[in-house]
């Protein structure tokens, strides 16, 4: 018998990436022969700042927008110094000159204390009823932060890859196997 064969021509393509290490001043990366590539976060740079405050504060912010309560440390503040300005606008324009001038009674003083109290507490309700709008836009700008961190930073990916592409090296190995019929 004759010894026909049928052969067939296999090759294997092996790209191997140039190794590469980029930086800016928010991100560091680097890219090894396999094409795997890591950013990171420059040391004390903004988009490392701006990303661990996020995840440290993210939580808070949710539990506040979820449950609004005027113990929080916002509102707390915004109250204080409602209170802390309003009583010294009651007292200084108002009471010490009537009062100077022998023009108010202590009873009617104390009815315009009482009077402050109840804008006081009407502040405070317009606090918690504002408090899911005030706290939702926090998250927004935050989540936007955040995410222009993560598109530089996957900018930043994109460039290694390019620069370790256009440093790469490609081996074709020819093979030939064959099979007697």
């Amino acid at each position: 018998m004759g010894g026909n064969t049928r052969g067939s021509n296999k090759s294997e393509t092996k790209v191997t990436f140039g190794n590469t290490s980029q930086s800016n001043p928010y991100y560091t990366s680097s890219t090894d022969s396999n094409g795997n590539t890591r950013v990171n976060f420059t040391k004390g740079s903004a988009g490392e700042t701006a990303y661990n405050f996020v995840n440290k504060n993210i939580a808070d912010l949710l539990e506040s927008y979820l449950n609004p309560t005027l113990d929080s440390k916002v509102n707390q503040a915004k109250l204080n110094s409602f209170n802390k300005v309003q009583q010294q606008n009651l007292q200084n324009n108002i009471i010490n000159p009537l009062t100077q001038n022998n023009m108010v009674r202590s009873s009617q003083a104390t009815n315009m204390y009482n009077n402050l109290s109840n804008q006081a507490a009407d502040y405070a309700n317009e606090l918690i009823a504002n408090n899911q709008a005030d706290t939702w836009d926090m998250i927004n700008n935050l989540m936007s932060l955040y995410m222009n961190g993560y598109t530089g930073a996957s900018n930043q990916e994109t460039s290694s890859i390019g620069a370790s592409t256009g440093n790469a090296t490609t081996n074709t190995n020819g093979k030939y196997s064959a099979i007697a019929i």
